[in-house]
C-alpha cells in the first residue's frame, strides 16, 4: 500500500453545549457533543463520523471487488447502523447489490462473496476490530 497523508482540522465555538466544524480536504460537517452527554446535539459527534468512515472504506472496497468481478451491477447502496453502549459497539453493514436482469448465476453468488469478502479488505474496520467493535454483514444481491 502506498503511503498516505492526511490531516483535519476541528474549530470549536462554546462550551459543552457548543458545536464546531470539522473539515478536512473533502469533508466540511458541523461537529457537537450529543445531548445524551449535556451538548447541544448540533452537529455530528465522534462515533457517528467513525460509523461513517468505516461505511465508507467497506463501500470503496466492495466496489472494487466489484469491478473487478466485472460484474453487471445497475445499483449499489450500503446503509450501516451502529449498536453503541457502555457494554457494546457493533456495526451492521447492509449491503445491497442490484444487478442487471440478465445476470447468471455464478454473478450472483459472487456479488453475495464480494459483500462477505469487501469486509476483509477494509483497513478501518479491521483497525475497530482490533478494538473489540463487532462488524457485521448482512448482503442482499437482487436483479432488476
Amino acid at each position: 500500500m502506498a503511503n498516505m497523508n492526511t490531516s483535519a482540522n476541528a474549530v470549536w465555538n462554546g462550551g459543552v453545549k457548543g458545536d464546531g466544524v470539522l473539515k478536512t480536504e473533502f469533508l466540511d460537517t458541523k461537529i457537537a457533543i450529543p445531548t445524551v452527554y449535556g451538548g447541544s446535539g448540533n452537529g455530528a459527534f465522534p462515533k457517528e463520523i467513525l460509523v461513517s468512515s468505516v461505511t465508507a472504506c467497506y463501500t470503496g472496497v466492495l466496489v472494487s471487488m466489484i469491478e473487478t468481478r466485472k460484474l453487471p451491477v445497475v445499483e449499489l447502496t450500503v446503509d450501516s447502523e451502529a449498536i453503541i453502549s457502555d457494554d457494546e459497539f457493533k456495526i451492521t453493514h447492509h449491503p445491497h447489490i442490484v444487478l442487471s436482469a440478465d445476470a447468471t448465476e455464478k454473478q450472483i453468488q459472487s456479488a453475495h462473496r464480494a459483500t462477505e469478502a469487501a469486509d476483509k479488505g477494509c483497513v478501518v474496520g479491521n483497525l475497530l476490530k482490533k478494538a473489540d467493535v463487532k462488524i457485521e454483514i448482512q448482503g442482499k444481491v437482487s436483479t432488476k
